[in-house]
């Protein structure tokens, strides 16, 4: 079974094993939203992970404008929810979202091994039929063992030494208007980090929402195939996340995050920036 699951399959691990839905909505535009939708209906026994209180840092100089979040914050959480390192946990968000994503990636980092996302998301389940709940999680503490895995995640400084290395892929999730540094709503400085390929975050997701199938992801990451490990970045380690667990279904194993992301990256006066000409 892949990272990405549908909800006939969500239905078959509910018939073998206790699962603990994660619920991940989010909207940059209104920080609020997630909780909202949250509380009016999600998936039974769901609990709700916030973007930017539980699933990122404070935001200082360096580290980028979602950071990896305290590792201790996020350990206690899982644990107010009487989560362990066995539990199986589905994630959740809406269709096209990178929240869900985040999550899994976070968790992967933390070492727990049963941990996947439900295509489609909160639509895909209440349009299936299946039941929705309003009820508020009620949940015993639980002690979470942690084995980190920062092998999943890449520093500035790994990025900086393989800017020239030829067997590590850099992909940049942007749009291509802020890749080439043409448009930068939420940045002071606009372009990419040199040598990165363009893969807009939203390519890996079909029209309706839902992921696009492994092997039409291994189509899509074709171009990247003589590379031997990838760093992914966009702005702030947000949208990258379903990016690189597009790359890891497409059965390439060595993915790191760049969870500074490109915030991060331009923090450092010395590091360089590169700007494709507008014609």
């Amino acid at each position: 079974m892949g990272i990405i699951i549908s909800v006939d399959q969500v239905k078959k691990l509910q018939g073998t094993r206790e699962v603990q839905f994660i619920d991940c909505r989010f909207n940059l535009q209104d920080p609020l939203e997630g909780s909202r939708e949250f509380n009016k209906a999600h998936l039974p026994g769901a609990v709700y992970f916030d973007l930017e209180k539980d699933l990122s840092g404070t935001a200082s100089n360096g580290g980028g404008r979602h950071p990896f979040p305290n590792k201790e914050h996020l350990v206690h959480k899982l644990e107010q929810y009487g989560i362990t390192k066995d539990t199986t946990l589905i994630a959740y968000d809406n269709p096209k979202s990178p929240t869900a994503a985040r999550f899994y990636w976070f968790m992967k980092v933390l070492g727990h091994d049963e941990v996947y996302i439900l295509d489609g998301g909160f639509q895909a389940w209440e349009s299936s039929g299946y039941s929705v709940s309003s009820e508020p999680p009620t949940k015993v503490a639980s002690t979470y063992e942690v084995k980190l895995k920062n092998e999943l995640l890449a520093t500035q400084a790994e990025v900086q030494s393989s800017l020239e290395d030829l067997d590590v892929g850099i992909v940049d999730a942007r749009s291509f208007e802020r890749f080439a540094g043409w448009k930068e709503p939420k940045d002071e400085k606009a372009g990419h980090i040199p040598s990165a390929a363009n893969y807009e975050w939203t390519k890996v997701f079909d029209q309706q929402g839902f992921w696009k199938t492994t092997q039409e992801l291994q189509e899509l990451f074709s171009p990247l195939n003589e590379m031997d490990s990838f760093i992914v970045y966009c702005g702030s380690g947000v949208t990258a996340a379903p990016l690189a667990v597009a790359l890891r279904e497409a059965n390439f194993p060595k993915v790191k995050l760049y969870v500074g992301s490109w915030s991060d990256w331009i923090s450092n006066e010395d590091n360089p920036i590169h700007v494709i000409p507008d014609s």
